[in-house]
């Protein structure tokens, strides 16, 4: 098995609140760095482990090593695959305005409609239909 691991610069838990209504899911588990914290450190603050489905594959997300210059250079590439193009553009609807666009939707010989954008947070995705 195979686990996405997405790591954020202490913005993780805006990454949550948005995948999750992009993708009609829910954190099945939120774990802060305050809630096994030693003390109470301003640098225990952000999520220390969580854990959602996306399109029923298991995502790991966390406050550690994040993309910190937001740089369009990625070396992982999440590729989400829709049923129809008005699911796919409902999705991308709550990205949209707050992304870099790499490659602009379009029909492609194996999608109805495909495209890549590097979402505020570094995550680089590529949304697809099935043909």
């Amino acid at each position: 098995m195979i686990i996405p691991h997405l790591h954020f610069c202490g913005d993780c838990e805006e990454a949550i609140t948005l995948y999750e209504k992009a993708f009609n899911t829910k954190a099945e588990t939120i774990i802060r760095n305050q809630d096994y914290a030693l003390d109470d450190s301003p640098n225990d603050k952000g999520i220390a482990h969580a854990v959602m489905y996306i399109h029923g594959q298991q995502v790991f997300l966390n406050d550690r090593f994040g993309n910190k210059e937001r740089s369009l250079d990625c070396a992982i590439h999440l590729i989400v695959t829709f049923e129809n193009i008005d699911e796919l553009l409902s999705c991308y609807e709550c990205f949209k305005g707050k992304c870099t666009v790499i490659d602009p939707f379009e029909e492609l010989p194996y999608s109805r409609l495909a495209g890549n954008f590097i979402d505020k947070f570094g995550v680089q995705w590529g949304f697809m239909t099935e043909n």
